[in-house]
């Protein structure tokens, strides 16, 4: 065969597909065209090494997804072209959406730091390779007229890179340089603007003299500092307690964090550069940074980045999100000055426009925290049906998903649900991603809470496309993000709303999407004392798990007046204002509040995450495990056991970071013989893990190791994370099922 159509179907836009298709046909000596359609690449060729040729283009470029290669002959009296031509970009299938932003190559930055290139010391450059790809577009196709790059004509230097076939930045949507492209600017937090020849290097001057800056990156702003002005910042912010995120270089990890592994440094340096929890070499140093034994760290991912790093003295950069804990990130530098002029003494800051916000991506242990920069979009191949489906997500950590044409495909990080901002936020990114993928919802899925915000947003959206509504468990949407096969489901997280119209947040679901998941053990059923007061104030949860006197004698002893004592007493014994949870997130904190180390949470996951930092340095002692039963056959486990036993070892005198680890050891050991009684119950031989609980390296571990010592396989979701940020394509995954069975 020496001619044919090549049809190349994935997420073949925005990574260069056209100018690596041109390259390879140089090299076997092709002759024909290529033109991207959506999704697709459609690739006339001629030649007589056309099956080499067919055989390079269908491993695709190094950021391409390749989802199918079709060949067929063409069609008769086909002109023959003298040459091999890119064409114009038409729209067409849109199955394979849009990369995620991709972290500045090593050839761009061996430019941006090469005096001799015309792109040294230009913040802004990139390639086909590396750079903005979601953050940007605003249209599919990919092309420069349908980003944020259309405002940037480029000069003839980057018309002629543009152009030139076996240059690397041939048909790169994002080129630009000095000349052309988008301009830094450097003003005061009041919005004076600062006259200087070097923006970069008077910036990091300010940085290293204590100054806190504002700083607009790929999909939003940070603000940062360096580490002796971070315990201004956090007071500023009003996050005391909160850890803040670093920015370093790589040859300065050794000296705040425990060595990476192989892998963890693969992708600290690779196309993503998450943020990757890691240890710090010493627990108690760099208490400014975080109270906790660990660090979140991230290494340059911009030229501008790398830039500032060149001028700047400090071997760190504090870099957290300008916005509030949970809200969108801020994009545009007025809201900046509006919002956040108070508390920077600067802001940095670029002109080219952010279309997509999007958050850092988080990593712990290789496993996802929050799905976002790098990771997000996140696409998986998916047989669903032929229903299009829209699933809005939960309410914290939220974000969403779709589903259309045998693909999945879940927005990066939203935020919590809970204020009007992100709930514009998450209509938006719907919004965003109906159009780039010409979704119409036929199928909208949903939490099963009434209340959620997320949920109102549903039904709003289920009548404007006509679509049928499908609401789903929370904690059943955590596991079917992880399989859809009949597996043991551990669902362990801080709330969400179950059956009975109670909190759950400790369970074992058995079966799968299609068949339905039975409740076959959960933790012990406590109550809140003073509802979401119990989550702020875990001392109110200690006495909800263990109302009794030496209780109210430990708060006594703390400060508690015989008035609030009294009145949290009757609180509980008359169930007023006490709803009912199984949360292991509550268990926790009530562990926390009873060690003293946390008793107050300013922040979410404070107390668990408190108690975690106390239980590395301990060592778990033996405890009894008690498990009943309940009224409907469901295995329980005691949490109040634990505790009481957790109480006694206070009074036996044992160190705070032993009873920390042995209350961690105990709750796992128990989740895990809860799940190991299932399996014994329906013959189902795999467990499945998920719920923001799972992050605790020592309590995931402990649930694992201790099913596989029965000889039961656990799996994880590898590509979500185990908090909420899967609870989307749990939702949408199920209500796909539901509606291949005709059971929707």
């Amino acid at each position: 065969m020496r001619s044919g159509k090549i049809i190349i179907r994935g997420i073949v836009q925005g990574v260069g597909f056209r100018p690596f298709v041109y390259a390879c046909a140089e090299k076997y000596n092709i002759r024909g065209t290529v033109i991207n359609h959506g999704s697709e690449v459609e690739i006339s060729a001629f030649g007589e090494k056309f099956e080499e040729f067919r055989e390079t283009v269908s491993k695709g470029p190094k950021m391409s997804v390749i989802d199918s290669v079709e060949v067929e002959p063409l069609h008769s009296g086909a002109h023959e072209p003298k040459d091999f031509s890119i064409l114009q970009s038409k729209d067409g299938a849109r199955s394979g959406f849009i990369p995620s932003d991709i972290a500045t190559c090593d050839k761009c930055l061996e430019d941006v730091t090469n005096p001799k290139s015309r792109y040294y010391g230009y913040w802004a450059t990139s390639c086909t390779d590396c750079g903005p790809r979601y953050s940007i577009i605003k249209a599919v196709p990919y092309d420069r007229e349908r980003t944020a790059m259309e405002e940037f004509p480029p000069c003839s230097d980057c018309t002629k890179d543009y152009e030139s076939p076996l240059n690397r930045r041939h048909h790169a949507q994002t080129i630009a340089c000095k000349s052309c492209g988008p301009k830094l600017s450097l003003f005061k937090g009041d919005g004076t603007k600062i006259e200087t020849d070097d923006i970069i290097k008077k910036a990091a001057e300010l940085l290293d003299a204590g100054n806190i800056m504002a700083v607009r990156g790929v999909g939003g702003f940070h603000i940062c500092c360096v580490e002796n002005t971070a315990a201004r910042l956090k007071k500023l912010l009003g996050r005391l307690n909160q850890s803040l995120a670093v920015m370093m270089k790589e040859e300065s990890l050794e000296d705040f964090v425990v060595t990476p592994s192989a892998s963890e440094l693969a992708l600290l340096k690779g196309p993503v550069h998450p943020i990757m929890i890691l240890d710090k070499l010493d627990a108690e140093a760099h208490f400014e940074l975080s109270q906790l034994h660990n660090l979140g760290v991230m290494l340059p991912y911009t030229a501008l980045h790398y830039l500032l790093f060149q001028k700047l003295k400090s071997p760190l950069l504090v870099m957290t999100s300008a916005n509030a804990p949970g809200t969108p990130m801020i994009t545009e530098t007025k809201v900046i000055f509006e919002k956040m002029g108070n508390t920077v003494d600067y802001v940095l800051t670029h002109n080219r426009e952010i279309v997509n916000r999007c958050d850092d991506s988080v990593v712990r242990d290789g496993y996802l925290i929050r799905l976002s920069r790098g990771f997000a979009p996140l696409r998986t191949k998916f047989d669903l049906g032929a229903k299009q489906i829209l699933g809005v997500g939960p309410e914290l950590n939220a974000n969403s998903s779709i589903y259309k044409d045998g693909f999945l495909i879940t927005s990066p990080h939203i935020g919590n649900i809970r204020n009007p901002q992100t709930v514009a936020y998450l209509e938006e990114t719907i919004e965003k991603l109906t159009n780039l993928t010409g979704l119409v919802p036929e199928i909208i899925a949903h939490d099963l809470h009434p209340q959620f915000l997320s949920t109102r947003a549903a039904h709003e959206l289920a009548e404007k496309y006509d679509a049928v509504l499908c609401p789903v468990q929370h904690h059943r949407a955590h596991i079917a993000s992880v399989t859809t096969e009949n597996v043991v489901g551990i669902a362990i997280d801080g709330v969400g709303y179950g059956d009975d119209a109670t909190i759950w947040g400790g369970e074992i679901l058995s079966g799968s999407p299609e068949l339905g998941y039975e409740r076959t053990g959960h933790l012990e059923p406590v109550v809140m004392p003073g509802g979401d007061l119990a989550t702020k104030f875990p001392e109110r949860m200690l006495y909800g798990i263990l109302p009794n006197e030496d209780t109210l004698v430990l708060l006594q002893s703390r400060g508690w007046d015989d008035v609030s004592l009294r009145v949290l007493s009757q609180t509980v014994s008359k169930k007023f204002n006490c709803p009912v949870t199984t949360s292991t997130g509550r268990v926790l904190d009530a562990a926390a509040a009873l060690l003293g180390i946390c008793r107050e949470r300013t922040y979410d996951g404070e107390p668990s995450m408190t108690l975690e930092a106390f239980a590395e340095r301990g060592v778990a002692q033996p405890a009894e495990i008690v498990i009943t039963k309940s009224s409907d056959g469901a295995d329980v486990l005691s949490t109040s056991s634990i505790l009481k036993e957790a109480a006694e070892m206070m009074n036996d005198g044992l160190n705070t970071c032993d009873i920390a680890a042995s209350v961690q050891s105990a709750l796992a050991k128990g989740i895990a013989e809860l799940a190991v009684l299932s399996v014994q119950r329906t013959g189902f031989q795999k467990t499945a893990l998920s719920g923001g609980v799972a992050i605790n390296r020592s309590i995931r571990e402990t649930i694992i190791e201790t099913l596989r010592a029965n000889d039961i396989e656990c799996v994880t979701n590898p590509r979500y994370p185990f908090g909420d940020g899967c609870i989307s394509a749990g939702q949408v995954i199920t209500a796909g099922i539901l509606s291949k069975s005709e059971r929707l």
